[in-house]
């Protein structure tokens, strides 16, 4: 890896000096992680991922769980099946750090090692944070709108843009693809106002750990439970 960030920075000098002198690695370094092999938590693998966009030419990094080939090599773990919602979970939080300004504490710390299963790291963080909520729409800024569950970059940019001309309600958030199922618990706008008749339900009002079974799905459920169940022993032969 070394080696190649070295040969991108020598080119990117030498095409300063030689116009057409030819491209090395023009798509930029990336690597890829294998998770669920070794007893690495999440909060191991992302303090390293964010190590490494720290880099100068690091454009990637790839998650991959971890396949059982060889089962008759005793010195690989077998594993009935790859995690593949914990590889979802870090490609989710790898985004956060990238294009949500989230640091990776925010998302995992030494109490929360390891990325929820049952909900998106976003989302978790938020039922971790309720005291953040509820962000008003027409009035928080761009980094704190792009903290609300269901609301994407697009949609954050949308809205900043929009609200100049008119004030934002749940029809035009709507439009803007914000996923209402999930912000409508996290955000006030429009008509979603104490000024309203209609009562605001948000998370202060529900608590975290009410909301929380609202926002999964049975089967999202079923697949982190199925997940749970695989355990990896680590301890050498010797210490067992």
């Amino acid at each position: 890896m070394s080696h190649i960030q070295q040969g991108v920075l020598e080119n990117k000098e030498d095409r300063k000096k030689f116009r057409y002198a030819p491209r090395f690695v023009p798509a930029g370094q990336s690597t890829q992680m294998i998770v669920g092999a070794t007893k690495e938590s999440d909060l191991d693998i992302l303090k390293m991922s964010n190590a490494m966009y720290q880099q100068p030419t690091m454009r990637r990094v790839y998650y991959s769980g971890y396949v059982s080939v060889n089962t008759y090599d005793p010195r690989l773990p077998v594993l009935k099946q790859p995690p593949l919602v914990r590889e979802n979970r870090l490609y989710q939080a790898d985004w956060l750090m990238r294009f949500y300004h989230f640091k990776v504490e925010e998302i995992v710390d030494d109490k929360h090692a390891h990325l929820d299963l049952d909900v998106d790291p976003k989302l978790g963080w938020a039922l971790r944070h309720p005291e953040f909520f509820p962000v008003d729409i027409n009035k928080a800024s761009y980094e704190e709108i792009l903290r609300v569950p269901g609301i994407g970059v697009k949609s954050a940019v949308l809205i900043v843009n929009s609200r100049r001309f008119n004030r934002i309600t749940s029809y035009h958030l709507k439009k803007m693809g914000v996923v209402m199922k999930k912000a409508k618990y996290f955000i006030t706008c429009g008509e979603l106002t104490s000024a309203f008749s209609q009562p605001i339900i948000g998370i202060n009002e529900l608590r975290p750990e009410r909301l929380r079974p609202l926002l999964i799905s049975k089967a999202q459920q079923k697949r982190a439970a199925a997940e749970q169940q695989l355990s990896l022993d680590f301890k050498d032969d010797a210490e067992k």
